[in-house]
């Protein structure tokens, strides 16, 4: 195992911010922001074998219609993350009695969230996968990932917004072939752009004027790679790179409650988010003869 200051693991051998060993773990995994959701997705288990709880991490481990399943929440944003996916490779990567495995085990992480659009086309109370991610975090660039980010997407990006180099530097990843193989017309898709902001960076004026207040109208008619981008979100882009890199497939659904085209919210949506999840759970969780990655 690494030392304790670049891995720190709790006096019992969990991870230290999940609080989780590895035989917790399941291949299955549903993420959520909100804490609060996590009990909306476990409702739906067959059981709920264990439950963790630290910071903003919540965790039930259980069994969906036979399929072994966790459900946890990482709080807002790519700094939790990143912190969520490292701890749950060094798991991936080592047995119940710490010993590093030769061949690691491949998770399957799905994103279940909220979201904004701002393409005309995409309608409040949406469905809405994320094909790509345009991260506008910076969060990749701290580690070895240049073979998962598309350079190419990532230049148009930077030309059609003409990208201000004052900003972090943006990156396009993109969700697993897996996953994206068995959408099956299921979620309406999109590219996605992820901002380390929920106020700012998203282009919302509340107190302070903006340093580049047209970020939103560029993004309004912006194709990258001939696909249109859609919607803004807080997690997706962190979420691709780390799992593409670390060989783990990952997929972002999010349930639309705000159009920043038509100015419109719905903050109302706890039906609308249990349906999203007897989706995910229904056509992305449990198997298929979809074809493998």
């Amino acid at each position: 195992m690494k030392s304790s200051s670049e891995l720190p693991l709790n006096s019992d051998g969990s991870v230290y911010h999940l609080g989780l060993k590895p035989e917790d773990l399941t291949d299955k995994i549903i993420l959520v922001g909100d804490p609060g959701r996590v009990e909306m997705v476990s409702a739906q288990f067959d059981a709920v074998l264990k439950k963790k709880q630290n910071r903003e991490f919540t965790i039930h481990i259980g069994t969906y219609q036979g399929e072994a399943l966790t459900v946890m929440s990482t709080g807002m944003g790519v700094d939790n993350i990143d912190i969520c996916i490292n701890e749950l490779n060094v798991l991936a990567h080592y047995t119940k009695r710490g010993l590093f495995q030769d061949t690691p085990r491949r998770l399957q992480l799905i994103r279940v969230g909220t979201c904004g659009a701002f393409d005309v086309n995409i309608p409040l109370g949406a469905h809405l996968a994320s094909s790509k991610a345009i991260g506008i975090d910076g969060i990749l660039y701290f580690y070895d990932t240049e073979n998962v980010i598309d350079e190419a997407a990532t230049q148009e990006f930077i030309r059609k917004m003409n990208w201000s180099e004052k900003l972090p530097h943006p990156y396009v990843v993109s969700a697993s072939d897996y996953f994206l193989r068995r959408l099956d017309g299921n979620f309406l898709t999109t590219i996605t752009v992820t901002s380390p902001s929920f106020y700012g960076g998203q282009g919302r004026v509340v107190n302070l004027p903006l340093a580049f207040p047209d970020i939103n109208e560029k993004l309004e008619d912006l194709t990258i790679a001939g696909a249109k981008v859609g919607n803004y979100e807080m997690e997706t882009s962190a979420l691709y790179g780390l799992c593409a890199a670390m060989e783990h497939d990952a997929l972002t659904v999010c349930l639309v409650i705000a159009h920043r085209f038509f100015k419109t919210a719905n903050f109302d949506y706890h039906d609308q988010m249990n349906e999203l999840i007897d989706k995910v759970l229904k056509y992305l969780i449990l198997p298929t003869t979809s074809p493998q990655s």
